[in-house]
């Protein structure tokens, strides 16, 4: 049913193709440059090391809902999760990749 529509509408609907419409727009800015601009990779090294770290919180979730159940295997089991992150905290801080002076 989609591709139906859309072929109807596409057959159906108005083609006036003019040099306005078919100018690329940015929201009422005239456009410059080259839009493929070199970017620092610490922004994307951030932005994944964010993700990283934000999922790590989720996965806290179920041992706070069940803390009583899991008892002490549980906590060790949590402890040793946390540990396992700090270490990758550290070596990333050692490899200086929050480092944003440079």
């Amino acid at each position: 049913m989609i591709v139906t529509l859309m072929g109807v509408t596409h057959l159906l609907g108005p083609k006036r193709k003019t040099a306005d419409k078919l100018q690329n727009f940015a929201s009422g800015i005239e456009s410059h440059g080259e839009a493929r601009q070199p970017i620092a990779i610490k922004y994307f090294l951030t932005a994944i090391l964010f993700v990283l770290f934000d999922v790590e919180v989720i996965f806290f979730y179920p041992y706070a809902v069940n803390f009583k159940e899991l008892g002490w295997s549980g906590f060790y089991a949590v402890l040793l999760f946390v540990a396992f992150f700090l270490c990758g905290f550290i070596y990333i801080v050692k490899r200086g990749a929050l480092k944003w002076e440079d």
